[in-house]
């Protein structure tokens, strides 16, 4: 990656954080599904420079990086924030500074508590109906190693576009965990519609970005 362009978030009495992160997030989501390469793939990726350096977990800066100072400029970020001029202040593009480390941002899968108890009900029927035990013997037995739905990874909350596609009438809003991985060196590699390191097409390696 050897460009970026900083957008930095501008919270008010009225606007949190929190608030204004979802808000942004999901802008900078919608702008990479619309310049998306393959199916969810980007060539823009995000980062975080404060990233558990600061009170607010995600800290108040977004990073976009692209190998090619003209995909962030068809990107045109500054389009898709536009209702949210009055909280943003977006940078010009500039070439990534040599002294750098490197790091991958991940999606980190969690479970809701709804989630983990509706698979522990399916494994207790299954266990019940192969074992002829009692279905709340089976439970009782479960809840022993019932895993956590605590996490405390950073997250952004977001509404999936793809669900609002196919059920407009669910509820589409759903928690995006967010893990940075340290890296020795500079990785290719791919990144999703959220701008962040997925391992493709059966890829080993985590693509990574940028971090200073």
């Amino acid at each position: 990656m050897n460009y970026y362009q900083e957008i930095t978030l501008l919270p008010d009495a009225d606007i949190a954080l929190g608030f204004l992160w979802q808000n942004v997030f999901q802008q900078v989501h919608i702008a990479l599904v619309e310049h998306k390469v393959a199916s969810n793939q980007s060539l823009v990726a995000v980062g975080f420079p404060d990233y558990r350096q600061a009170q607010f977990p995600l800290g108040s800066k977004l990073r976009l990086f692209a190998k090619e100072q003209a995909t962030l400029e068809k990107l045109d970020i500054h389009r898709w924030l536009t209702r949210l001029e009055d909280y943003v202040h977006i940078k010009g593009i500039k070439p990534v500074p040599n002294d750098v480390t490197y790091v991958s941002f991940v999606r980190k899968q969690v479970k809701s508590p709804e989630r983990i108890e509706r698979d522990m009900q399916q494994k207790a029927a299954l266990w019940a109906a192969k074992s002829d035990k009692p279905l709340e013997e089976c439970l009782a037995a479960l809840q022993q190693s019932k895993p956590t739905a605590l996490c405390s990874l950073p997250f952004i909350y977001l509404h999936s576009q793809q669900t609002k596609q196919r059920s407009p009438e669910k509820n589409s809003k759903f928690p995006l965990f967010i893990q940075m991985e340290q890296q020795k060196t500079s990785q290719d590699g791919s990144f999703d519609c959220y701008g962040l390191s997925s391992k493709a097409n059966g890829q080993s390696m985590l693509a990574t970005v940028p971090h200073f």
